[in-house]
């Protein structure tokens, strides 16, 4: 008996009218450095005016908070959220991300859910700075339960090689500076959803879910702007492992970040997860950003100087600690 790709599970004609609907908040992000449009076998991005340019690359996905996404059916933050892990990756290094590609898997496609899902993507990327020029949507049934989406993206920066920012030069009584995260940001959601599962929960006058998904903060434009004017040391996007893990890779061998709690304006919802959960404080700086997205690491004299260049683009960044000499490792006090 004949068997048609239909009724094995895959819906060419719904992958058709998903990209159709796509097409539009794609076009948002393109500028004259993209070559081609999306359709090619492969998509070509001209760099422009570098010198010796270094390309800097990265990939990352939402994780367990699409879970949150699926369940509450809102799903237009979670594409911010997967180009957020990685353009804030990239920008670590004083790269300017300059293109994006995008990842979709689900078990049957529906064109309108793929569609807003992609919509948020394209909002990351425009908020980046950069062009969305390529992806991938795969249905795959019988391997993904219906209703079921991953996402992940792969982005692409480019940074002159004489302004490559690696924490090399860091040293003893530099200065820590502090931009807010936006909240729980994309790390940490398997933790949360053991602590929380009734998404509808009232928290602050609305379902707790609406917090739980406000997207990934995307700290590009305001970052870039300080690397135009100021020496920025090193730089540390605080994800997974929160700040013990992730701010001591931008010190230099033989430093250490100190860190004063009591200057650390930690969100509201961390304090109300960790009371739900009655999690142990270790535990919550070990997993979350507890209100740090994004570490700078700068000379003393340029510390007033940079928070006011982040004021500018709506940001109050603030001092959290210091650099002094010591082992690798995070001194949080």
């Amino acid at each position: 008996m004949a068997i048609s790709y239909k009724e094995a599970g895959v819906d060419k004609e719904e992958g058709y009218r998903a990209v159709e609907l796509m097409k539009k908040a794609v076009a948002k992000t393109m500028n004259s450095n993209v070559l081609n449009g999306l359709g090619s076998f492969g998509a070509m991005y001209e760099l422009g005016k570098y010198e010796n340019p270094v390309l800097v690359s990265g990939t990352d996905g939402v994780g367990t908070k699409l879970e949150i996404a699926l369940t509450t059916k809102k799903y237009d933050t979670v594409g911010i959220d997967a180009v957020a892990m990685c353009v804030n990756d990239v920008l670590c290094h004083g790269a300017k991300p300059i293109f994006f590609l995008d990842y979709l898997a689900c078990g049957k496609l529906d064109a309108e859910v793929a569609a807003e899902l992609v919509s948020g993507v394209a909002e990351g990327c425009y908020q980046a700075g950069a062009a969305l020029i390529g992806g991938e949507t795969a249905e795959m049934p019988g391997f993904y339960k219906v209703g079921d989406y991953d996402i992940a993206g792969f982005c692409v920066g480019a940074v002159e090689k004489s302004k490559i920012v690696n924490g090399s030069t860091t040293s003893e009584g530099d200065i820590l500076i502090a931009i807010p995260s936006s909240g729980v940001h994309s790390n940490g959601f398997s933790l949360v959803r053991k602590v929380i599962t009734d998404y509808n929960k009232e928290y602050n006058g609305k379902p707790i879910s609406e917090t739980l998904l406000t997207p990934t903060k995307i700290y590009v434009k305001p970052v870039l702007a300080v690397l135009e004017k100021y020496n920025v040391k090193g730089m540390a996007h605080i994800t997974g492992g929160g700040l013990p893990e992730n701010l001591p890779r931008t010190i230099s061998e033989g430093h250490q970040p100190v860190v004063l709690k009591e200057k650390l304006r930690v969100l509201d919802i961390f304090k109300y997860i960790q009371k739900e959960g009655d999690i142990p404080e270790d535990e919550m700086y070990g997993t979350f950003n507890m209100g740090v997205g994004f570490v700078l690491v700068v000379d003393p004299k340029d510390k007033d100087g940079v928070i006011e260049e982040l004021a500018k683009y709506g940001e109050e960044a603030f001092e959290i600690g210091y650099v002094q000499k010591g082992e690798k490792g995070l001194c949080l006090k």
